[in-house]
């Protein structure tokens, strides 16, 4: 399939970080989708009394809808666009699902951060998980929303532009980069940015930068939020001499 992305998009990709698609996949292949989801919740999805928790973390899905999902054509005419034909591996699980749910209660993982590629020291601590300036092992930051996110239905928060932040902040830490925690520590001190929310219909996806600055927030809709956020892995390591549009993007900030 040739490139489905337009200069325009490309150019807004290298300078705010991320880029729309409406329709990515199917609102049929979202609903396969969702029934699982709210099988293994076992939530009565018809009766708001029980959903008693601000969110619900579901592990990894292999099944075919999911894989379906993140392998359209479309998609992979976009990642080749942005990360470079034979450059990436296709996604072939999915998870975690953070599902929302309305609450006026703090969900407790609404901070801003940029979301680690590699292992640290200890694999089993995701606190210690690392990026480098080369964003090791990431290629993009994906989000695949599986069902209706309006502005009320807890849609993450982006930082337009905010790669270019953490790009300039990862520039002298070598091949180790820096921790998960340790990026956190340092965003108060970046510039403020125009914030964005991935809203969409069910079968839209963003994909971004993998070093934007995003976010969880609330839910203050009526409806579950289904959305899950996987990485696209890398087959081949970034260069910052590459033409790509995720390396160009690193390049640019660097100056």
């Amino acid at each position: 399939m040739e490139g489905i992305l337009n200069s325009q998009q490309i150019d807004q990709f290298i300078t705010h970080g991320f880029i729309r698609i409406d329709h990515a996949f199917s609102a049929e292949i979202a609903v396969q989708v969702r029934d699982i989801l709210w099988n293994d919740l076992g939530l009565d999805r018809y009766d708001p009394s029980t959903w008693t928790k601000p969110v619900i973390r579901l592990g990894m899905y292999h099944q075919e809808p999911f894989i379906t999902s993140a392998n359209t054509p479309a998609l992979h005419a976009a990642f080749d666009q942005l990360v470079g034909a034979g450059k990436w591996l296709p996604c072939r699980s999915m998870g975690t699902f953070p599902v929302r749910f309305p609450s006026n209660e703090d969900p407790g993982d609404a901070g801003w951060h940029v979301d680690a590629s590699f292992p640290g020291n200890d694999p089993a601590n995701y606190l210690d998980w690392r990026v480098n300036i080369h964003s090791k092992g990431r290629g993009l930051l994906m989000l695949f929303l599986h069902s209706d996110v309006s502005e009320h239905d807890a849609p993450t928060r982006i930082r337009a532009g905010s790669h270019a932040d953490v790009a300039r902040a990862l520039a002298h830490e070598g091949e180790t980069g820096l921790s998960f925690m340790e990026i956190a520590g340092k965003l108060d001190a970046m510039p403020e940015r125009e914030v964005v929310y991935a809203t969409g219909k069910a079968g839209t996806v963003y994909l971004c930068h993998p070093f934007i600055v995003h976010a969880a927030q609330a839910h203050h809709g009526t409806k579950p939020k289904f959305m899950a956020q996987p990485p696209l892995l890398l087959r081949e390591d970034l260069s910052m001499d590459g033409a790509s549009p995720v390396e160009r993007a690193i390049k640019a900030a660097l100056g």
